[in-house]
């Protein structure tokens, strides 16, 4: 379990989505927001819900995250104090800033103000849902570079019954299998002369090309 610690400035839905998932992989998690009804929602969910300005330095400072491993900055309907959040933030010496942008010009001021990283939660979810609906039968997909994705097949009906090295999935279709799903468990050292089951679900790696094909 990991203990290291973040800030989510802002509860909006993506703050608080990212702080149960922060808080579910043993991370502590802070929680700041002006509104003091979202406060009390997540207090029990998060290590720390603290009601205060997060334009207000002096407020962020007396929260003690200078040592903080990151802090995301959730704050979705004030663009100023998204800006000064991120500045407050690099400020008092957080190591890693991530902020939600709402469009090109505000991610482009918040890289200009010191983001580390910028993100468009919605677009980025519209883009991966759209790549599902046009990618055939994978379960999911993930986009490591614009040539590589990982992605989750079901064992299709033809290789039921077929091990690995029978299939040989690499010389034939040039991916590489990384690992075989079993439900909720995630087995990376498959044995490749056991035949393949029914109902698990295959993780594969390769170019997109090829995973296509596929």
């Amino acid at each position: 379990m990991s203990n290291k610690e973040f800030v989510i400035f802002g509860l909006s839905k993506f703050g608080i989505s990212v702080a149960e998932h922060l808080e579910s992989e043993g991370c502590e998690v802070l929680a700041v927001d002006i509104n003091e009804e979202r406060i009390q929602e997540i207090r029990n969910i998060v290590t720390h819900a603290v009601r205060a300005d997060v334009t207000d330095k002096d407020a962020l400072e007396k929260l003690g995250i200078r040592n903080f491993d990151g802090a995301i900055v959730a704050v979705s309907d004030d663009l100023e104090a998204s800006i000064m959040a991120t500045i407050l933030a690099k400020e008092i010496g957080v190591r890693n800033v991530i902020a939600k942008a709402q469009n090109d010009m505000h991610a482009k001021v918040l890289r200009k103000v010191g983001a580390d990283d910028v993100i468009f939660p919605e677009k980025e979810m519209g883009a991966r849902t759209a790549r599902r609906l046009i990618s055939g039968n994978f379960m999911d997909l993930i986009e490591l570079s614009e040539d590589i994705s990982i992605v989750e097949m079901p064992v299709p009906e033809e290789w039921v019954g077929k091990n690995l090295q029978e299939l040989a999935i690499r010389e034939k279709y040039g991916v590489n299998m990384i690992a075989i799903k079993r439900g909720d468990k995630v087995d990376v050292s498959f044995d490749p002369a056991e035949p393949l089951e029914k109902d698990v679900v295959l993780v594969l790696m390769g170019e997109n090309e090829a995973l296509q094909k596929l």
